[in-house]
C-alpha cells in the first residue's frame, strides 16, 4: 500500500458453484477520495464491496483496509467504516428519528451526544422538517438519505455506498450528491458502486470499470475518455435492418464497431458527424425504416462500448 493508500484490494477472486462473480480484481484507494467502480448489473460490484465490507470471505487475494486484513480484522475495520447497503435498511414504521435513535444506540451513543448527532445528520440529508413522520411515508429518495444518515452516526472515515442514486427522484439524486461531496470535503474517503453514469461523471475522482467480474480499465474521467479519442456514438432506431446493409456500414472507413440490439443499431466510429449521411442513405437504401438517430460525444458510455464491444446494461 503506498503511503496516501487507504485501501488495496490484491488479486480478490469470488467464487460460487464454479462461477466467478469477481476474477482476479486489483484496485488501490487513496485517501481522501471519491472512487467509483462502474459496472451494469452483475458485473461483480456488489461482491467487491460486500467483501470490502467484512460481509463476504474472499475466495483468493488479499484486501487491507487502513492497513486492517478483512479475513482477520472485520471488528476493528467496521469500527472506522460506514456501510449504505442497496437495498432499504430501515424500520418503516418508525419515524426518521426513530430509525436513528435505534441504530445509534447500536452504536454505543445515548443522551445528549446522541440526540444532537441525529439533529446534525438530519440537517446535513435535509430531513429536519420531516423527521418525526413515519418512513413508510417517505418517498425512495428520502428513504436513502435517510439510510445515510445510519451509515454515518457512528463518525466513520470510510463510507462505502451501493448503488446510491437507486430509485431516487432528481431532487434527492442532488442532496445525496451534496451530501458526498461534503463528506468528502471534510476528508472522508468514500468508494461507491454504481452503474449511473451521471454518478460516476459527476462524483467520481477515479472510476473503475467493471464486467463479467474483471477490472477492464481504471483512471480519472478525462483520462478514461482519452482512451476513445475522438470516437463518436452513433445511435440508431430502425425496423427490418439487413444483414447486408450492416455489412456495407462494417467496411465504411473509420467505422470500429456495429452492434445490433433487438432494432437499436450503435455504430462505434472517428467523426461521426462526417460519416452520417452515407449511413443513413445506407440504410434508406436497404429498405430499413429508420426511427431515430441520435450522434453522442465521447462519453462513459461510449467508454464502455469500446472496452467491451456491448453497451452499458441497466
Amino acid at each position: 500500500m503506498t503511503d496516501d493508500g487507504v485501501i488495496t484490494v490484491e488479486g480478490l477472486s469470488k467464487q460460487y458453484d464454479g462461477f466467478k462473480a469477481v476474477d482476479d480484481v486489483s484496485f488501490e484507494i487513496k485517501r481522501g477520495e471519491i472512487f467509483g467502480l462502474l459496472g451494469p448489473n452483475g458485473a461483480g460490484k456488489s461482491t467487491i464491496i460486500s467483501i470490502l465490507c467484512c460481509l463476504l470471505e474472499p475466495t483468493s487475494g488479499k484486501v487491507t483496509i487502513d492497513g486492517l486484513d478483512v479475513e482477520n480484522n472485520a471488528a476493528d475495520i467496521k469500527r472506522i467504516i460506514g456501510v449504505v447497503p442497496q437495498e432499504i435498511s430501515l424500520y418503516y414504521t418508525l419515524t426518521a428519528r426513530e430509525n436513528l435513535a435505534f441504530y445509534a444506540k447500536i452504536y454505543g451513543l445515548s443522551g445528549k451526544e446522541m440526540k444532537n448527532r441525529i439533529d446534525e445528520l438530519l440537517e446535513m440529508v435535509g430531513l429536519t422538517a420531516r423527521a418525526d413522520d413515519r418512513v413508510e411515508g417517505y418517498s425512495g429518495g428520502m428513504k436513502r438519505r435517510i439510510n445515510i444518515a445510519v451509515a454515518l452516526l457512528h463518525n466513520p472515515r470510510i463510507l462505502f455506498l451501493d448503488e446510491p442514486s437507486t430509485g431516487v427522484d432528481p431532487q434527492s439524486r442532488k442532496r445525496i450528491y451534496d451530501t458526498i461531496r461534503d463528506l468528502n470535503r471534510q476528508g472522508m474517503t468514500v468508494l461507491l458502486t454504481t452503474h449511473q453514469m451521471e454518478d460516476a461523471e459527476k462524483l467520481c475522482h477515479r472510476i473503475a470499470i467493471v464486467d463479467k467480474g474483471k477490472l477492464i480499465a481504471l483512471d480519472s474521467l478525462d483520462g478514461l475518455l482519452k482512451m476513445v479519442g475522438e470516437t463518436d456514438i452513433v445511435h440508431v432506431t430502425a425496423k427490418e435492418i439487413p444483414t447486408e446493409a450492416v455489412d456495407i456500414i462494417k467496411k465504411i472507413d473509420k467505422v470500429q464497431k456495429v452492434s445490433l440490439d433487438e432494432g437499436n443499431m450503435t455504430i462505434q466510429l472517428v467523426h461521426g458527424r462526417e460519416l452520417l449521411a452515407g449511413i443513413i442513405d445506407t440504410l434508406m437504401d436497404s429498405g430499413a425504416k429508420v426511427e431515430s438517430i441520435q450522434i453522442k460525444e465521447p462519453d462513459l458510455e461510449t467508454l464502455f462500448l469500446h472496452l467491451t464491444g456491448t453497451r452499458l446494461r441497466r
